[in-house]
């Protein structure tokens, strides 16, 4: 979401609204900046995108109320980086179960 830099003050104001939106709220900012200020002035940045991912999938589960909400599968481009993390969502236990069965198949994939 181009906003997750080691200087929260550069990131576009734009951005920072796309990423509230997604979120629900500014609650983000919390889990990826430490809010006491560095040396420099800024916030520091103290978590990676696994952390953010994490705790995005523990909102959808205690915030948004989906009972079913798997581990998200982080989709890499060819060169094995992750671009985004694939997420699902719901209150039906089939359907989690189905997803669950699609996404270790696919986090199995590279791992024989």
């Amino acid at each position: 979401m181009n906003v997750l830099r080691h200087d929260p003050g550069s990131v576009d104001p734009v951005q920072i609204a796309r990423m509230n939106r997604f979120w629900g709220d500014e609650s983000w900012r919390n889990v990826m900046y430490d809010n006491t200020g560095n040396l420099f002035g800024w916030d520091e940045k103290v978590a990676g995108n696994e952390v953010l991912a994490e705790a995005y999938r523990k909102r959808l589960r205690e915030v948004a109320g989906f009972k079913f909400v798997p581990v998200p599968v982080p989709m890499k481009n060819s060169i094995g980086r992750t671009i985004y993390y694939l997420f699902f969502a719901s209150p039906n236990a089939t359907g989690h179960k189905i997803v669950e069965y699609i996404f270790n198949k696919y986090r199995n994939k590279g791992a024989t």
